[in-house]
């Protein structure tokens, strides 16, 4: 009962402000006729009719499709190419500066490129979400392995644990906070990279949605897009922290004890 209080609390400490700003956006926009802001009444009616019905199967699944599998891809490649890079230093330092160069490079200018490779079909999208968002989990996964004590790896060693034991059981549950501390990133990077993609010569999808109200200058429609996005941005943080909380359960017990022990 406890727990549930604390949750309904902690939910309530969370929600208090945006509530009161759309609050406050709905009585501040209700005489609105300003074609750039118009009232959030209109909006909502207008969200309800795009979204609710038939703009779910026409916009929203076809991007949310894109981005699982994307990100999906990315989480895999990046966890198996960091894990490399942090088992074999001399190849780490090899490659560093090439993985900084592509880290810092904004990959929504590859749009025009991937188009000219693979067309304007989902197999584009989801290569640019992927290539976009698995530089924080390759990063992540490679300074969580070289940062796991010496120590623990070398008596693994010494007791000829096998190397698929000692990265399951040791190596990777040691890094798992910083490899999810990039996902954590990379899933804001993919969401971005989703309507990116979808701004340039598409036909399906948000990003699509909003380069169509752009066209018809339906800025009522574009402002449902946009809280679209906002909504299911939170939803998706909603869900990676339930995940995170259960993956990270171990190290949050782990330190709780470390804690008491001092």
């Amino acid at each position: 009962m406890k727990s549930v209080r604390r949750r309904l609390a902690v939910l309530g400490i969370e929600i208090w402000l945006p509530v009161l700003l759309v609050v406050a956006w709905w009585v501040a926009s209700r005489d609105s006729e300003s074609f750039y802001f118009p009232p959030l009444k209109d909006i909502w009616a207008r969200f309800v009719g795009n979204w609710i019905f038939s703009g779910i199967p026409e916009f929203l699944l076809p991007s949310l499709a894109n981005l699982g599998i994307g990100f999906a891809l990315a989480v895999v490649a990046g966890i198996v190419a960091g894990l490399l890079l942090g088992l074999v230093p001399a190849l780490y330092r090899r490659c560093w500066l090439l993985l900084e160069l592509f880290r810092a490079t904004p990959m929504i200018v590859l749009v025009p490129l991937a188009i000219m490779f693979f067309g304007v079909g989902s197999t584009e999208k989801i290569i640019l979400i992927a290539v976009a968002s698995v530089w924080p989990i390759l990063l992540g996964t490679t300074d969580g392995l070289r940062e796991v004590d010496p120590l623990v790896s070398e008596i693994s060693r010494c007791y000829r644990v096998p190397l698929a034991i000692r990265l399951t059981r040791v190596m990777l549950p040691a890094a798992l906070p910083q490899i999810l501390a990039g996902t954590r990133v990379s899933v804001s990077i993919a969401v971005s990279m989703m309507v990116g993609s979808e701004l340039f010569a598409s036909t399906e999808g948000i990003g699509y949605f909003v380069l169509r109200t752009r066209e018809t200058s339906a800025v009522t429609d574009l402002w449902t897009a946009i809280i679209l996005l906002g909504l299911l941005g939170y939803l998706i943080n909603l869900l990676y922290g339930a995940v995170e909380h259960v993956l990270l359960g171990w190290h949050r017990g782990l330190r709780a004890v470390e804690a008491n022990a001092k």
